[in-house]
């Protein structure tokens, strides 16, 4: 520890003596205000005072950080991150990162077990689970018997990885998600670790290889979404290069009104944070309503920060995160630590420090102002007052879809479909719900909105309501003690009335894994061509991403999810319409079952209980009989199976050290997109359509369509995933007129094939490939395979407008370079159609943010010279380009210090 600032000090707490970095020494020092800077920039400082090493962290660089200002300029941060988390989606690829990488190292003549986690990993599988099986009371068990039946390779992976690696532990499936269970359990707020004979407290912190880590930052836990790349860059021991960010400074007060929930409150801060814009900036939370909100609530709004566009959604520890450590069951003596830390260390939020706080942007709003809302129908940004949706839905039906309508004809409008069942027939329509999921940690993780929901249930099964049967109803658990309390309220029963039986723990409808309709509905739905809708109490309502046959889908609390299920349709106003019918024809308003906050108050003080919290997981990485009976394959390297369709060694370290960094040319465009388009646009996560080239693989191989899986499931074999890049049946490439889907154009012949078939006729041909695109380009999920597979498809450079944060990093991590426009400029001002021959030169001496020379050459031998911006933002990542990306870059030092032992 070299500590220059002499800033190591004592803490005397009623757990024991801990050695810590007392921030306020750079204060006395007169280095800096440290009591003015945001509490998540106090959390970074902390981070370089105690990892200050002269060479990955330097003196220079905490005196940066610590006179951060509102403007803070460009200040490099070498963070250091105390543990990574990551789930099975995006953690099999880290694994089999790992695993090649180890291969790689022994194939060069070094120990494979030096690839290891240096910082702690949890991994949790929760984003496997599929509900096939829904409304009755076996949906669970046959779901999880799916489950193990279709991810048995990815698992004897995992639990390889388990034996194998040091510092790695795995969340066996069936315990909840990721993110609720680092909530109520990972997360400590503070650690400790022996250094040099002293036991060291410090603030916990992560990266986690889902977008929405960022849940955990309502407990004071400071932590974002990367993707699978940098979270293995971090595992090995890397610092997180960022520039230090501007802080927004999010003040509320006032109260949330009776009928308003955190749902209403976190669509609200959505809308006025991406309309304010945030990409690439913390935003922290003040103000007297911060002490309004439980940390639940809290922990709602921190999660939906990658759908705000923030980097994270910061709410310092208080009071109220020391009640949520007890109501969890968190030990005694950590919650006496947390306390003192955070107290000694000017990191524990009051009015008064708060008064002192400067921020780069002021925002705020009255809580009292929230009302009741949905957001939807394609984006989390786009809310809708609940007296507003029947309007607004039926208005988007013919909006043109370029305005993120539906561009339906006045003839289409009146389409309806006839569906019989054995006992009972109905007509589906525009507008009909075909999926009502209470699902995704926005929500599940929250008990006032899930006994809110059940209480609802309650009160409409007392009135004799039923769901509508064209609904699909679904109840995912964020983790068993969620169950627990809705058992021990007696709310249970009433929502299995509704057919919302638990269906699974996991990551289901928001990730794509909402299973198929039933036949006759998607019949029906494809007879009609109709836009039927899906309400869900998640975080991510992209085109495509909830069901294939879906078109429609909302953004809800738990208890507008069940109130959707009655109605079975998204045309009705609840404030004014009846919600249904009881069996008398007696019409039941929405208001007539709502439940009031003082019966979801009762009905939590009577089942919460911390005991809950300890008895699930006392026992979190056993598992239950099926994954402790799958055979673990052993060894220092794992042995891979040619024959699997789900794991596969992948070819990224083929050419290490053999990199050729130089000006790209005689480059052709692959596609070209619009704005806003997402990672799920670049990487899906969903179903595998039998006809994509992914599906033909898979064909090929002889896995039958019912066995596809999803592409998630399948991120581990990259011969998927790089036919599943660009393959969204929803991505619009805008070379093709009134085409969608994953389909290109190859040049100069004309011919339009799938993505892939392009992109593979093109690297024959040693051609270079590149991606022009609009504004947010890579919005969404922390995908890392959106830049593997667009890497593995000969893509070496993408211009666009703007990038989301996390993907910029991902495409670096990868190798391949992002370009964005010159403010100002863009595809239609500079007249470029994708059908010119492009060069990008200035390549050979890089440097951060350079402006560099691209060409483009029309087929009549005209050009188009203008300047770009090489997003390459610090020195460290025109290394990791030029090495062909971090995890390259990672071995070719390892090996280098290996030669010099």
């Amino acid at each position: 520890m070299k500590d220059s600032f002499k800033a190591l000090k004592t803490l005397e707490t009623a757990s024991g003596t801990y050695g810590y970095f007392d921030l306020s020494e750079l204060e006395r020092q007169g280095v800096a205000e440290v009591s003015r800077l945001p509490f998540s920039i106090r959390v970074m400082l902390e981070s370089l005072l105690r990892n200050e090493d002269g060479y990955q962290v330097t003196r220079e660089d905490i005196e940066a950080l610590a006179r951060w200002q509102p403007e803070p300029g460009e200040i490099n941060v070498p963070l250091k991150l105390a543990r990574v988390i990551l789930q099975d989606f995006t953690g099999v690829p880290a694994v089999v990162d790992l695993a090649a990488m180890r291969d790689a190292v022994a194939e060069r003549g070094g120990d494979p077990k030096r690839i290891n986690p240096v910082v702690p990993a949890d991994l949790v599988i929760d984003h496997s689970v599929q509900v096939d099986a829904f409304g009755t009371a076996y949906a669970f068990f046959y779901n999880v018997e799916k489950e193990y039946e279709r991810n048995r390779e990815r698992y004897l992976l995992l639990k390889w990885a388990q034996g194998a690696l040091e510092n790695f532990r795995v969340v066996p499936p069936g315990t909840g998600i990721v993110h609720q269970v680092n909530l109520e359990y990972l997360a400590k707020v503070v650690m400790t670790e022996k250094r040099d004979g002293l036991l060291l407290a410090f603030p916990d912190s992560l990266v986690g290889t889902d977008s929405h880590t960022t849940m955990v930052n309502g407990l004071g836990v400071l932590g974002w979404g990367v993707g699978g790349i940098e979270a293995e860059a971090v595992m090995l021991g890397q610092p997180y290069y960022m520039l230090a960010p501007k802080v927004v400074g999010f003040k509320l007060y006032g109260e949330l009104p009776e009928g308003a929930t955190a749902t209403d409150l976190v669509l609200t801060i959505t809308e006025i944070l991406r309309k304010h814009g945030v990409v690439g900036k913390f935003v922290e939370f003040y103000g007297p309503g911060v002490a309004k909100l439980s940390l639940a609530d809290r922990a709602t709004i921190a999660n939906m920060a990658p759908e705000y566009g923030a980097t994270m959604g910061f709410f310092p520890v208080d009071e109220e995160t020391l009640n949520y450590l007890r109501l969890t069951g968190r030990p005694e003596e950590l919650i006496a630590l947390v306390e003192a830390y955070t107290k000694a260390n000017g990191l524990f939020r009051t009015p008064e420090a708060e008064e002192r706080v400067r921020y780069s942007e002021y925002l705020e709003l009255d809580l009292a102002t929230v009302e009741p809302s949905l957001a939807g129908p394609k984006r989390p940004q786009d809310r809708v007052p609940l007296k507003e949706v029947k309007g607004s839905f039926l208005a988007h039906l013919t909006k043109p879809v370029k305005e993120r309508g539906f561009g339906l004809t006045q003839d289409q409008l009146s389409k309806k479909v006839l569906v019989k069942r054995q006992d009972e027939e109905f007509e589906l329509t525009h507008g009909s719900v075909v999926i009502a999921a209470i699902t995704s940690c926005t929500n599940t993780s929250n008990p006032t909105v899930m006994l809110g929901a059940g209480l609802l249930a309650k009160k409409a099964v007392e009135a004799g309501l039923t769901t509508k049967p064209w609904v699909k109803s679904s109840l995912a658990p964020g983790s068993k003690v969620v169950t627990d309390y809705l058992e021990a309220s007696g709310l249970l029963p009433f929502l299995e009335a509704l057919r919302f039986h638990v269906v699974g723990y996991g990551c289901t409808t928001c990730i794509g894994n909402s299973g198929p309709l039933p036949e006759d509905i998607a019949r029906a739905v494809e007879e009609g061509d109709l836009v039927v809708a899906a309400v869900l109490s998640g975080n991510r309502n992209f085109e495509g991403r909830i069901n294939p046959h879906v078109k429609a889908n909302y953004l809800a609390s738990p208890m507008l999810v069940v109130a959707y299920a009655l109605s079975g349709r998204m045309d009705i106003d609840f404030t004014s319409e009846p919600l249904s019918f009881d069996p008398n024809g007696k019409p039941v308003f929405l208001r007539d079952i709502w439940p009031s906050m003082e019966e979801i108050r009762e009905a939590m003080a009577k089942t919460l209980d911390p005991e809950l919290f300890k008895k699930e997981y006392a026992r979190v990485f056993e598992g239950d009989e099926r994954w402790q009976a799958l055979p673990a394959p052993k060894g220092e390297r794992y042995r891979w199976d040619p024959e699997s369709t789900y794991i596969q060694n992948p070819p990224f370290f083929e050419e290490l050290g053999r990199r050729q960094v130089g000006d790209i040319r005689g480059a052709r465009v692959l596609l070209v997109l619009g704005d806003s388009v997402t990672t799920d646009h670049i990487s899906p996560a969903g179903a595998i359509p039998v006809k994509s080239p992914a599906g033909q693989y898979l064909l090929a191989k002889g896995v039958k369509p019912e066995d596809f899986n999803s592409y998630g499931s399948r991120r581990g074999n990259h011969e998927v995933m790089m036919r599943g890049t660009f393959a969204n049946i929803r991505i619009k490439n805008l070379m093709l007129e009134g085409v969608e889907g994953g389909y290109a154009k190859k040049l100069p012949e004309g011919e339009v094939d799938f993505v892939y078939n392009v992109a593979m006729r093109y690297k024959a041909e040693g051609t270079p490939l590149l991606v022009i695109a609009g504004k947010e380009y890579g919005t969404g999920s922390s995908r890392d395979w959106a830049a593997k597979g667009t890497y593995l498809l000969g893509v070496k450079a993408v211009l666009a407008e703007s990038f989301e944060r996390i993907h910029r990093s991902n495409l670096v991590g990868m190798g391949v370079l992002p370009l964005e426009f010159l403010p100002g400029e863009n595809r239609e001002t500079l007249g470029l159609t994708g059908y010119e021959v492009y060069d990008i030169l200035g390549l050979e001496d890089l440097f951060p943010r350079k402006r560099v020379e691209v060409v483009a050459r029309r087929e009549d031998g005209s050009e188009i010279r203008f300047q770009a911006i090489a997003r390459l933002d610090t020195k460290v990542e025109v290394d990791y380009y030029q090495n062909g990306g971090i995890l390259q870059t990672v071995l070719l030092n390892l090996l280098k210090e290996a030669k010099a032992q």
